[in-house]
């Protein structure tokens, strides 16, 4: 039992791939690509909000993105550790979907969450390729072993330098609308009983809209998102350099 995607975004928090790359989710789905999220965590212990409302927020992003899969796997909000457990847990999601692609939170960041969570899954995304760690399906069927081809991570609040950035520039007004979906984490003029947060205030959307343009002029386009690989990326020939512009 299988629910088979091109591409698997994992996320510490609700909100997370909406932020990082969700120019990037939105122009894979417009190609025809299966697309799933995986939030490990509700994002219960943000300063604004709560778990249902984190979780109805999430509910509404995915109709927006028009998601093929989107689950949540209930590790504790700044508790989650990269741990057996935990890894297991990830290796079942991983094994399920079948991803070609993994993406994951940035190496290091702000939150301390992001970090670890790209850890964990990035050990968990390798762990799944080894067939004597077993695992099982709901109903008790034994999982296949499988391993992504890739795991990129998207980048968050640090300015780090990307490997790759992907032009984003027709789904950036659509990125914008993703993220207001998160209506009890950034600016809302109608919330006025929540204290101002880090990403609350009417500035923060101004920086999202920064980040973009300076990622996309690297590359020469308006908008663009950047990702993180580990290793070198193989190309047949250096004119496979001009066919991509």
């Amino acid at each position: 039992m299988i629910l088979k995607l091109d591409v698997l975004a994992f996320a510490a928090h609700p909100d997370d791939v909406e932020l990082g790359c969700a120019g990037t989710v939105f122009k894979l789905i417009a190609e025809g690509k299966k697309v799933g999220i995986t939030d490990l965590t509700g994002g219960e212990r943000g300063t604004r909000g709560n778990a249902l409302q984190r979780s109805q927020e999430a509910e509404r992003a995915s109709e927006l993105f028009n998601l093929t899969a989107r689950s949540n796997l209930g590790f504790k909000d700044c508790f989650f550790e990269n741990n057996q457990e935990h890894q297991l847990a990830l290796i079942r999601n991983i094994r399920f979907h079948q991803p070609e692609i993994v993406l994951i939170n940035a190496p290091y960041d702000r939150h301390p969450d992001h970090g670890r969570a790209e850890k964990l899954v990035r050990d968990a995304s390798f762990l799944s390729g080894l067939p004597k760690i077993e695992t099982r399906n709901d109903d008790g069927t034994l999982q296949t072993a499988w391993r992504p081809k890739y795991v990129f991570s998207y980048i968050q609040d640090h300015l780090l330098m990307p490997s790759f950035v992907v032009d984003v520039t027709p789904f950036f007004e659509q990125k914008l609308a993703v993220i207001q979906a998160y209506e009890s984490q950034f600016y809302n003029p109608q919330i006025t009983d929540e204290p101002e947060t880090y990403i609350s205030n009417a500035r923060y959307l101004k920086v999202i809209e920064a980040r973009a343009r300076t990622f996309g002029h690297l590359i020469g386009v308006e908008f663009g998102e950047g990702f993180i690989h580990d290793k070198p990326i193989k190309v047949n020939s250096l004119m496979d350099f001009i066919s991509s512009n």
